[in-house]
Formats: structure tokens, sequence, C-alpha cells
């Protein structure tokens, strides 16, 4: 028998993960996929948005969505990193005025 080509316990090693922000840039995520990130339920998202406490969505279309990838990445780190309510809120108007800037 074979044995992999990679161990798999370098599959999940920090050093190798990359978030979907490194592979495109200007990637966008859709709720399905923002959930599954932030591991918030739908309704927990949209609660989160209407409190200040996440971005909202760019409309792509009369019934579409998506977030940006960099600031669902912001978010997550935000979390990690155990950011205050307040710090959130910050970072929140702070991801909205950056999307201003977006050439």
């Amino acid at each position: 028998m074979n044995a992999p080509a990679t161990p798999a316990a370098d599959y999940g090693s920090p050093d190798r993960a990359v978030s979907p922000a490194q592979l495109v840039p200007n990637a966008l995520m859709r709720t399905p996929d923002v959930c599954a990130v932030t591991g918030m339920a739908r309704p927990t998202l949209y609660e989160a948005m209407a409190k200040g406490l996440f971005p909202r969505p760019i409309k792509l279309g009369e019934k579409s969505s998506a977030w940006p990838c960099r600031e669902v990445d912001a978010m997550c780190a935000a979390r990690i990193r155990g950011a205050t309510e307040d710090d959130i809120r910050a970072l929140v108007v702070e991801l909205a005025e950056a999307r201003k800037r977006c050439a």
C-alpha cells in the first residue's frame, strides 16, 4: 500500500492554514459560508449586524448579498484575540469606512 504524499498531520497545521481572502484577495462570501466560518447561525449573524457587531453585507443584486472575505477574517481574528464588544463595533465602523476607499 502506498503512503500518502503528505502526512495527515500537516493538513491542519497553522503554518499551512490559508484563508479564502489570501487565495482570492477580493473574494466574496455568501451567508452560508459566513455562518460556517464564524460558527454563527443565520439569525445570530443578522442579530450581530443589528447590534453593530458584524458588518452588513454588500448587495450583489436584488436578492443576493455577500461579505468580503477580508472583513469576515478580520471579525474572526477580533473574536479570537478576545476583543470587547466596543472594540468590535469600532472594527465594524472601520471596515465600513474602508469599503468607501476601495478602488
